[in-house]
């Protein structure tokens, strides 16, 4: 664990090209190890995160070798994974976990997934449930509810899901088990898209009706697909969040993704004033691009929920962050999913909030946050969620003292260049 004091900012300038996309990054390792063929992937994501899944599927048989700092080329197995010589390792990413259990389902040797102690305390029994109806064995701490978990696979059957809940973690699992047999699967609201585009642009056999079910036809086999991963919007958020609430601050993001099921954090924004103008670039294969261009702009209140939510659900605690200082009240609704996260972010973000002077009412849902002076501080906790970590270095730009952080070695499960960045934008 380590300390990280951060101190006020003066104008944030310059431009930036924020890491690759941490889920496109994920899948395009994970599809092209069942994949059949060779693929290079271009801007992978260097973090602990993606490093589980290249781990994992090392480890399942596919090969991976470095070309050059970010680009990778990965030889798939074609659908053909070796049983695993050893226990595999997730780490913190809860990304690398879900999907795994559905790419193992499919077949019939054992594996054991499991991870460091924030993951091993997130729900599983959203993809072990689900699996098990379709026939694979699915073993774990609490009746599967909680990792390590213990995974055998097989013969499954062809069924139709309708989701309780909206995530892509969920939807994509269940579409990896049932690639050979068939499968269904039916959100309450869309969820991020990644993999249907991905999965299409491998070959898959892969549609949606008019009423929301997506259908991948059994017997899926895919064909290893080159991948230019975007700048991750997630990461984005933090300088556009940053950027608009410091004086004087202009800030240009060079090739961010702009997938509309993930923009909300640039709706989000704008609904509550901000200044941000969006440059499109030719797409990064199925992936919308463009430069990102956002200036100081005193920000007000705003309702952020339902499904704008969902589509800025991992950027809601630096969107809080820009929540503090505006004008009047920002109502956070809809967002239940945040409380199972990395950490628990909806407490954690309302007790550094109220650490750093900030009026919060905390719900089952959401927060209310009223707008007012950040003040410096310490003891925000962001052990164990990177997120966390990273809105509170943010807070500290548009504070009137330092900010202190502990557990600020999170980062490096997504953005290790944070600190770099935030002190190349300071000058």
């Amino acid at each position: 664990m380590t300390t990280w004091t951060v101190s006020p900012s003066g104008p944030l300038t310059g431009s930036l090209r924020v890491p690759g996309d941490k889920s496109v990054s994920h899948r395009s390792l994970l599809f092209n190890a069942i994949a059949t063929g060779t693929a290079t992937v271009t801007g992978l994501l260097d973090s602990g995160d993606v490093q589980a899944s290249r781990q994992a599927v090392e480890a399942l048989g596919a090969v991976v070798e470095d070309v050059e700092p970010g680009v990778v080329r990965i030889t798939g197995t074609g659908d053909a994974l070796a049983e695993p010589g050893d226990v595999i390792d997730c780490g913190n990413s809860g990304t690398s976990i879900r999907l795994l259990c559905g790419l193992l389902a499919a077949h019939p040797f054992l594996t054991v997934l499991t991870g460091d102690h924030s993951l091993r305390s997130r729900p599983m029994a959203r993809v072990a449930k689900p699996l098990r109806e379709l026939g694979a064995r699915i073993d774990g701490r609490e009746d599967g509810r909680l990792a390590p978990l213990v995974v055998r696979g097989g013969e499954l059957r062809s069924m139709r899901f309708d989701l309780p809940i909206a995530s892509a973690q969920v939807k994509t699992c269940l579409l990896l088990a049932g690639r050979r047999t068939g499968i269904s699967v039916r959100e309450p609201r869309q969820s991020r898209d990644h993999t249907e585009r991905l999965l299409t642009g491998m070959g898959a056999d892969l549609t949606q009706s008019d009423d929301g079910w997506w259908t991948l036809g059994p017997n899926t086999s895919l064909t290893a697909l080159d991948v230019d991963v975007p700048g991750d919007l997630s990461a984005a958020a933090f300088w556009l969040v940053a950027a608009s609430i410091v004086p004087g601050s202009d800030v240009t993001l060079r090739g961010v993704g702009l997938n509309p099921t993930r923009a909300g954090v640039i709706d989000a924004l704008r609904k509550m004033g901000a200044s941000i103008e969006v440059t499109e670039l030719p797409a990064a294969g199925a992936e919308p691009i463009g430069d990102i261009r956002v200036q100081h702009a005193q920000l007000h209140g705003a309702r952020i929920d339902g499904d704008l939510a969902l589509r800025c659900l991992d950027e809601l605690p630096v969107l809080s962050v820009a929540a503090a200082v505006a004008d009047g009240v920002t109502v956070i609704a809809d967002a239940e999913e945040l409380r199972v996260k990395e950490s628990d972010r909806i407490a954690r973000t309302a007790a550094g909030l109220r650490a750093l002077g900030i009026t919060v009412t905390e719900a089952p849902d959401g927060m209310t946050i009223t707008g007012g002076q950040l003040r410096g501080g310490s003891g925000i906790d962001g052990s164990g969620d990177h997120r966390i970590t990273m809105a509170f270095a943010v807070a500290a730009c548009a504070a009137d003292g330092p900010v202190t952080i502990e557990g600020a070695d999170s980062i490096t499960s997504s953005y290790p260049a944070f600190p770099e960045h935030l002190e190349r934008l300071r000058g």
